[in-house]
């Protein structure tokens, strides 16, 4: 018997193979847009692996919350009111069209005080963009959010969490800092307000320069929301928007996308 599956496996390995890698491609391709995949595209042989900014290294015990913001915008004036009630100020990334749709929203999340940063114009994935390509993304949510507001963003949030070289390349070439995060709350899987809060709270990679990773439609995060900010503040955290805890200038990352100030 065994020597008859040897004989079939033998003749029949690639059409096998084949099957093993649809059943891969199909898997990919049916996840949900709302699911953030956060994943790291394959690289060429030899080829030197760019990375976002996933946390920062610092002394100070703080952390920057962050809002995606690709979606609806129901739960953004409560959002809004618990960040201002427990005196936060956050980071939210928009995308393009989300601008356009909520342009009075996006107004009032700047008037507030919180940092604007960028999710790209269409919520694209960027590993299968070219570099000129992933550009026109980001540019084209930058000039929407210029002509708004009159400002110039910095930070820029891959969709999707999805990244490779090519991504990175074209956010630097802009002058932007990609951003990634070391604390997600899983706000888009909707387990429960309970599940987000010590998603947050007792997350294993929770530390000085974390960045953590809220949406700004999930519907537990409204109700989660004010007892991670006071879990946090107990804890000993000052919480800020992003770009008040990255480096800017003469820093490295270490292989985990951790964020060093060069020495000397």
């Amino acid at each position: 018997m065994l020597k008859k599956w040897i004989n079939i496996l033998s003749k029949h390995w690639k059409t096998l193979l084949l099957a093993v890698l649809l059943l891969g491609i199909t898997y990919v391709n049916i996840q949900p847009i709302g699911q953030t995949v956060f994943h790291q595209l394959s690289l060429a042989e030899g080829a030197r692996r760019k990375l976002p900014i996933y946390s920062v290294e610092t002394p100070e015990k703080k952390v920057a919350i962050s809002f995606d913001a690709a979606w609806g915008a129901e739960d953004t004036d409560k959002l809004l009111s618990i960040l201002n009630q427990y005196d936060v100020k956050a980071t939210f990334f928009l995308c393009g069209y989300w601008v356009d749709k909520y342009s009075e929203q996006v107004k009032k999340i700047y008037d507030l005080g919180h940092e604007i940063g960028n999710h790209s114009k269409t919520h694209a994935h960027g590993g299968q963009l070219s570099l000129e390509q992933n550009k026109a993304e980001i540019m084209g949510c930058h000039e929407k959010v210029k002509n708004l507001l009159g400002i110039d963003m910095n930070v820029y949030r891959p969709p999707y969490g999805e990244y490779n070289n090519t991504v990175i390349q074209a956010a630097e070439e802009l002058k932007y800092f990609p951003i990634q995060w070391d604390v997600d709350s899983h706000d888009w899987m909707n387990k429960g307000v309970d599940y987000e809060i010590n998603r947050v709270l007792n997350n294993k990679n929770l530390r000085n320069g974390s960045i953590i990773l809220f949406h700004n439609d999930a519907k537990d995060t409204p109700t989660a929301l004010p007892i991670i900010l006071k879990g946090l503040k107990d804890k000993g955290y000052t919480i800020g928007p992003v770009s008040d805890l990255i480096y800017k200038e003469n820093y490295k990352l270490d292989t985990a996308g951790r964020q060093f100030p060069n020495e000397g």
